[in-house]
């Protein structure tokens, strides 16, 4: 295909505007968005998650894993140099270990608005559940590990409700229970 002028015109007139005129889209309204009460939950649990935790949500990151015994609780401060983070972060989790093993989850009733789904089966079966603290790198983790098939479940619901409110992404299955990856080929 050969290119003339009138093929390159419209789009040298296009990159010669400037990029105000190019993008701009109208601001919507917050009260037509259809996702506003959405928006404004999330808000509100990040807000309630920054003051309870001690750490800005937005310079760390969260992952709660779904494991054969349990799962895992794991943050990190999202630049390596934010020691800031990383301190606040290994104090909340160390914390929080010891309070959930005692059967204290105040602070996730108070972070998500609501009793989580698991907590109360957690709270009677506390004592066949083990939550250790663990520093990691940029942060820390809290290792849940049970044999007992009630609190399994009821731990794998309480990080399932995590993953979603706190919107992670991470996997809501057992990573056990997940299809191996498959083989590497020989050649």
């Amino acid at each position: 295909m050969r290119v003339t002028i009138a093929h390159t015109l419209p789009l040298l007139l296009l990159c010669a505007l400037p990029a105000p005129a190019r993008a701009q889209a109208p601001a919507m309204d917050p009260a037509t968005c259809p996702m506003h009460e959405q928006h404004m939950k999330e808000q509100k649990l990040d807000e309630r998650g920054d003051a309870h935790m001690g750490f800005g949500h937005d310079r760390t990151t969260h992952h709660f894993l779904i494991t054969e015994t349990g799962g895992a609780i794991q943050v990190a401060a999202n630049d390596p140099a934010d020691s800031e983070s990383r301190d606040q972060i290994r104090h909340h989790l160390a914390e929080i270990a010891g309070k959930f093993a005692a059967g204290d989850f105040s602070a996730p009733k108070a972070i998500h608005d609501r009793v989580l789904p698991g907590v109360p089966e957690m709270i009677a079966h506390k004592d066949s559940i083990t939550w250790r603290y663990e520093e990691m790198k940029r942060g820390g983790q809290v290792v849940i590990t049970t044999a007992d098939p009630q609190a399994l479940s009821a731990v794998h619901e309480f990080l399932q409700a995590q993953i979603a409110d706190h919107r992670t992404g991470d996997a809501t299955e057992n990573h056990a229970l997940l299809a191996p990856p498959p083989e590497p080929v020989k050649q």
